[in-house]
């Protein structure tokens, strides 16, 4: 196998110059013009409509500068300077980009949309570039800016993932392109999101009420234990297939953690929703349904429980 720096050597290699612009220069959008202004990239540019005349205009300007990336004033003007545009924007601006950058595109523009958004949003901007019959991807970044830098980790899905794979993949990416329709990075990070931010939730809830009963290290240490004797698929597959069993059990636990966090001073939001969620499988008799036998497979539980409600849903 090639050394890390003959792999970095021939990466150089395959490196074409390109015209980029990004729209959006928060965390990402300066991590990435710092970033590939380092690796050597020449030609670079950002829009950002708070760049002038907004709460943090004075950091994205100083951001901009220290990077040697100017600042444009308008959609227009980046669409004139680049070939390849980069939406960094937060989710729920990822329509409303496209719309404004859609008039001033044309069939040499690729139009990458990083935004984190669903799949619904990400159809909705793709559909928006129609008539200037530009090429978009949809794309989606699995990593930080804190912890990658420039070199994110990236998912990317729709008709020009594979050309914004080749084309920034030598500058430092980490691109992985997916299969299915337009959309399919985005529905991915955003479905892994339930469990990320769900976790993160929960841990602030338990650990605030762990502190209180002078058990924090403790609680943490054991589920870490849980966590450490299998891989995740392990122990998402036995969660889901010992749920569709023992939920009714499960919920009562829950509602006991509930009380402690109450007793604890803590608003329980995320255990009472684990109650709900616990109570609604035991409502639809999984159990009765596999005659008590806990499934091999998380597909088999989740066929069951979809089988249920199509029968509720029919009756």
């Amino acid at each position: 196998m090639p050394s890390e720096a003959a792999a970095k050597r021939n990466a150089m290699m395959d490196r074409k110059q390109v015209r980029l612009g990004l729209v959006g220069y928060g965390e990402v959008g300066s991590t990435l013009g710092r970033g590939f202004r380092d690796e050597g990239l020449i030609e670079i540019a950002a829009y950002d409509k708070y760049a002038f005349d907004g709460p943090f205009d004075d950091l994205i300007q100083s951001r901009a500068a220290a990077a040697g990336v100017p600042l444009v004033q308008s959609p227009q003007e980046l669409a004139a300077r680049s070939e390849i545009i980069l939406g960094v924007t937060p989710g729920k601006a990822s329509v409303e980009s496209a719309e404004a950058f859609a008039p001033h595109l044309t069939p040499r523009h690729i139009f990458v949309d990083l935004a984190s958004a669903t799949p619904k949003m990400k159809q909705s901007a793709g559909r928006a570039f129609g008539a200037s019959n530009a090429s978009f991807a949809d794309a989606s970044i699995m990593g930080t800016p804190h912890v990658d830098g420039h070199r994110l980790p990236i998912l990317t899905s729709g008709p020009a993932a594979k050309q914004f794979r080749d084309l920034m993949s030598p500058w430092g990416l980490k691109i992985e392109h997916v299969q299915g329709d337009l959309g399919a990075a985005s529905g991915i990070k955003i479905m892994r999101s339930v469990i990320a931010k769900g976790l993160e939730a929960l841990l602030v809830e338990c650990v605030l009420a762990a502190r209180h009963y002078g058990i924090d290290e403790a609680v943490l240490s054991s589920f870490g234990k849980f966590m450490d004797s299998r891989s995740f698929q392990e122990v998402a597959n036995f969660l889901l297939v010992t749920d569709v069993i023992h939920a009714e059990r499960r919920s009562q636990e829950a509602r006991m953690s509930v009380d402690a966090l109450e007793e604890a001073g803590v608003d329980a939001i995320m255990t009472r929703a684990t109650a709900e969620r616990l109570e609604w499988v035991t409502g639809l008799q999984t159990k009765a349904h596999l005659g008590g036998i806990v499934p091999a497979h998380y597909t088999q539980a989740i066929e069951a429980i979809e089988t249920l409600l199509k029968q509720k849903k029919a009756g």
